[in-house]
């Protein structure tokens, strides 16, 4: 088959399209027959050894795909050859190989139904963008039933399907993007506001709290990190969490810890790897039942064909308007 590896950790740029000997599923796995798969940055940070896993070299990315099942491993009984799969958050592409490839070996118990009337690109690179936001949204006990939630990047995949997810569940949301013509198209993602977050609009803050009136942020959801963390914490309430999902701008460069203090501000890290199979088995379905509330559907940008993995990746870098894929 042929298949995107990376020989070391020197980023997504140094991976190269080769061939490689078809995996074989062993027992209790199936093999799938890739049809599209979703990029994620965090593809990009492994590749650069900025994530925890280190997979042994040469390694295959992609966490999300879908596609249908050419063969059974030993074992498995209650799937059948031309099934339709997604793929549930688990070890493909992070310690074993992933979906950038023509074929993968998946664990049954990492698969998961094409929702019904989902289309196969939304269903390609949903699972992972959704439980990250669900577990952004649900980590902390104590938010308000109708909480007013702020999202930076909130164009990206988990972006919108915080805004979706949000808005479902009875919140406001509130999205940052730097790109007008997104901020329109947010609106109809569930976003209840958008503002510019630029350096040249210094006046964001006092914008949102002119717009809240006597309420302030009770969660921000922060996927871009940098100087906008300091920012969003400052229009946060008393008692307001953040959950931190990425930090595509980099590190917080100033950060005074003394901005948590008097106002008791919570920081949270998102990670879902540690949800157990169990949990994500879980999440996923509450994500499901969620959308179907308001009709919501995943959000894909672009797909770009296989042989343009690399171009897809610098796509992703410009900030997208929900998902990237790639054609397998």
């Amino acid at each position: 088959m042929k298949a995107w590896l990376i020989d070391s950790f020197d980023g997504i740029e140094k991976a190269r399209l080769a061939d490689v000997p078809d995996p074989k599923p062993a027992a209790g796995e199936v093999l799938l027959r890739v049809k599209y798969a979703g990029l994620n940055p965090a593809d990009a940070y492994l590749a650069k050894a900025q994530y925890p896993a280190k997979p042994p070299l040469p390694h295959i990315l992609g966490r999300d795909g879908m596609g249908e099942i050419v063969a059974l491993g030993p074992g498995v009984t209650d799937l059948k050859i031309g099934e339709k799969k997604s793929i549930l958050r688990g070890e493909v592409g992070v310690s074993r190989w992933g979906t950038f490839a023509e074929l993968v070996a998946v664990p049954v118990e990492s698969l998961v139904d094409i929702p019904e009337g989902w289309t196969d690109q939304q269903a390609a690179g949903a699972t992972l963008v959704y439980l990250t936001a669900y577990q952004a949204l649900t980590q902390w006990s104590d938010l308000p039933p109708q909480a007013i939630v702020l999202i930076s990047g909130a164009s990206g995949g988990v972006g919108v399907a915080s805004a979706q997810l949000a808005h479902a569940i009875g919140h406001t949301a509130i999205g940052l993007s730097r790109d007008p013509e997104k901020r329109e198209k947010l609106k109809a993602q569930g976003i209840a506001l958008a503002l510019d977050p630029a350096a040249s609009n210094p006046d964001w803050c006092s914008q949102l709290k002119e717009a809240l009136g006597n309420r302030r942020v009770d969660l921000a959801i922060d996927n871009i990190g940098g100087d906008l963390l300091p920012q969003m914490i400052s229009v946060l309430s008393h008692g307001g969490r953040v959950s931190v999902v990425g930090r595509l701008a980099g590190p917080v460069r100033q950060f005074n810890t003394s901005s948590l203090l008097f106002r008791r501000i919570k920081i949270g890290g998102v990670a879902v790897g540690t949800y157990t199979n169990a949990e994500s088995r879980a999440a996923w379905q509450n994500v499901l039942d969620l959308l179907r509330k308001t009709g919501a559907r995943p959000l894909v940008d672009g797909v770009f064909p296989f042989e343009e993995l690399p171009q897809a990746f610098s796509h992703l870098e410009q900030g997208p308007m929900g998902k990237v894929l790639v054609a397998v």
